[in-house]
C-alpha cells in the first residue's frame, strides 16, 4: 500500500504545493489593480490569451511530442502529438456547439449580459487550466520523488509560468464579479489540481501511467487552451479595446510566458 507519509512522498508533496501556489500570487496581482478601464481589461484578456496560446503551442506540445517519442518513432510521435492537439480542438469546439450559451440572443452591450459572458470565459479559463495543472502535478511530483533537485527546478520553473496562468483565471472573474475573494479562489481551486494530480497519481494512476498517455493528455490540453484563447478571451479583449491593448496584451502576455520559459529551461 502506498505510504503517503513517507518523508520523501511528503517532500515531493510539498514541492508541488509551492508551485501550485504561483496560480494564487497571479490572482493577487490582478485584485490589487484598478480593473475599471474597459482598455485595462482587454489588456488583461489579451495579456491571458497570449500566454495561453505560448504556453500551448511551444511547452506543452513540446511535452507532447517528447513523451510520444519515449513510445514511438521520431515522425510518429509528432503525428500523434499533433493528432492529440486538434482532437483538443475538436473536443472543446463540439462542446461549445452541443451546450449552447445561455446568454445568446440578449443585448449583448447591456451590462448583465457583458458580465455574465465574462464569468462564463473565466469558468472556461479555470477549467482549461485546471485540466492542464493536472499531468503538471503528476509530473513535478514523481520528478521529486526520484530526484529531488531535478524535482525542485521543474517546480520553479512550473511555479513561475502559473503566475501568468493565475493572471489569466482571475481578470475576467474578478471583472464579472466585483468579488476578489471569487478571482482569488477560482484560481486556488486551478492550483489545487496540481497537488490533487500528484496524490491520485501516487495512490491510483501510477500502475496505469505511461509516456504514450502523458503525450496524448498534454496534446489535447494544448489543443482545448488555444481553442479557449483564439475563440473567448481574445474575442473579448477586441471588444473591450479602443486602440492597440488587445495586440499589446497578446504580445506581452506571449513574452512574459517566454520569459518564464526561457529563465528556469
Amino acid at each position: 500500500m502506498a505510504d503517503l507519509f513517507n518523508p520523501a512522498v511528503l517532500t515531493a508533496l510539498g514541492v508541488c504545493c509551492m508551485a501550485a501556489a504561483a496560480t494564487v500570487v497571479g490572482s493577487l496581482i490582478v485584485v490589487r489593480g484598478n480593473h475599471s478601464s474597459p482598455r485595462l481589461l482587454a489588456f488583461g484578456l489579451a495579456f491571458s490569451g497570449g500566454a495561453m496560446v505560448y504556453v500551448s503551442l511551444v511547452e506543452i506540445f513540446t511535452k507532447s511530442v517528447t513523451s510520444f517519442s519515449e513510445t514511438f518513432s521520431g515522425q510518429a510521435a509528432y503525428t500523434a502529438a499533433t493528432l492529440s492537439f486538434f482532437a483538443g480542438i475538436v473536443l472543446l469546439g463540439t462542446i461549445d456547439r452541443l451546450i449552447p450559451n445561455p446568454h445568446a440572443g440578449l443585448d449583448p452591450d447591456h451590462p448583465a449580459t457583458e458580465k455574465a459572458r465574462m464569468h462564463r470565459v473565466g469558468l472556461l479559463t479555470a477549467a482549461a487550466i485546471t485540466a492542464h495543472n493536472f499531468p503538471e502535478g503528476l509530473a513535478t511530483f514523481f520528478a521529486t520523488l526520484d530526484n529531488p533537485t531535478v524535482g525542485a527546478s521543474l517546480a520553479i520553473a512550473i511555479g513561475v509560468h502559473n503566475i501568468p496562468e493565475g493572471v489569466s483565471i482571475a481578470v475576467p472573474v474578478y471583472y464579472a464579479t466585483g468579488s476578489k475573494q471569487k478571482a482569488i479562489g477560482a484560481a486556488a481551486i486551478s492550483a489545487l489540481a496540481e497537488p490533487t494530480g500528484a496524490i491520485i497519481g501516487y495512490l491510483i494512476l501510477a500502475p496505469f501511467l505511461s509516456p504514450a498517455i502523458f503525450g496524448a493528455v498534454f496534446g489535447v490540453i494544448a489543443g482545448v487552451m488555444v481553442f479557449l484563447a483564439l475563440d473567448s478571451l481574445m474575442p473579448e479583449a477586441k471588444r473591450y479595446s479602443s486602440g492597440h491593448e488587445a495586440t499589446y496584451g497578446v504580445i506581452i502576455g506571449m513574452g512574459a510566458m517566454a520569459l518564464s520559459l526561457v529563465l528556469f529551461k
